[in-house]
């Protein structure tokens, strides 16, 4: 009985009653997981040689990480986990204006956050695989675990307008699965149809730049490439930096 209250009360301190809190910690853990699986897929990926990993299972990661992160957060935050998104339903007034640079920079923080993560959960990998060596462009080059780099043959027109088209298809088809008015997902599986829209985005765009979808899902690790020893080659692009990296 003494236990029970204990943590009663310990519960009742550690509450967080501020709603604008409880929302940008639902947020941050949502994307923080988001982001941790995704890039973890394609780690693995790369870092196996594609022996344990290969591009589907990549876009799987990134999908089904979708889905968790909309558990985690959707009846909280919405578990936008998108700027894109959080734009999206500010244009059509389901989001206030002004929550949402503070979500953008919550989402940002929570990417770099989990690329440092993944850093550290391959570490070893990362390097034996470079052979000692962080580089952007290059046969073993691993900056695409982290962020997306376009193909060799993707103009920079192109490479805008594949970005404009994925992300436009993502919002409008979440836009259709979230409206009530529309044909009903069965309660609590909208997390399920939204995971599938993002691998079918995925699997049917994903070969010109990597699919990120997210700008946060890349600027945050991009960031995080920069200062963990890439350098600023991560923010440049040119021909033969080889493979574009995973989305999600």
């Amino acid at each position: 009985m003494g236990t029970a209250s204990c943590l009663t009360r310990a519960r009742a301190l550690l509450r967080i009653q501020n709603q604008l809190a409880r929302e940008c910690l639902a947020e941050l853990l949502s994307t923080f997981v988001l982001i941790i699986i995704t890039l973890s897929g394609s780690a693995q990926k790369v870092t196996s040689f594609e022996t344990k990993g290969d591009l589907l299972t990549s876009y799987l990661a990134g999908a089904l990480a979708v889905m968790v992160g909309i558990y985690i957060a959707g009846g909280i935050s919405g578990a936008h986990m998108n700027p894109a998104f959080s734009l999206a339903m500010c244009l059509v007034e389901q989001f206030p204006w002004w929550k949402f640079p503070i979500f953008v920079l919550v989402q940002t923080v929570a990417s770099f956050v989990s690329a440092g993560a993944v850093y550290i959960l391959y570490y070893d990998a990362i390097w034996y695989y470079s052979n000692g060596t962080l580089t952007v462009s290059g046969p073993r080059e691993t900056a695409s675990i982290f962020a997306t780099y376009p193909a060799d043959y993707v103009s920079v027109a192109n490479g805008f307008l594949d970005q404009v088209i994925g992300t436009g298809v993502l919002i409008l088809g979440v836009m259709g699965i979230i409206d009530t008015r529309n044909k009903a997902v069965p309660k609590g599986l909208e997390p399920v149809v939204v995971a599938l829209l993002v691998l079918s985005i995925e699997c049917s765009m994903g070969s010109n730049c990597g699919c990120p979808l997210n700008p946060a899902r890349d600027i945050g690790p991009r960031l995080f490439t920069y200062v963990a020893g890439w350098g600023p080659e991560v923010f440049r692009w040119e021909k033969g930096k080889g493979r574009g990296g995973d989305g999600g």
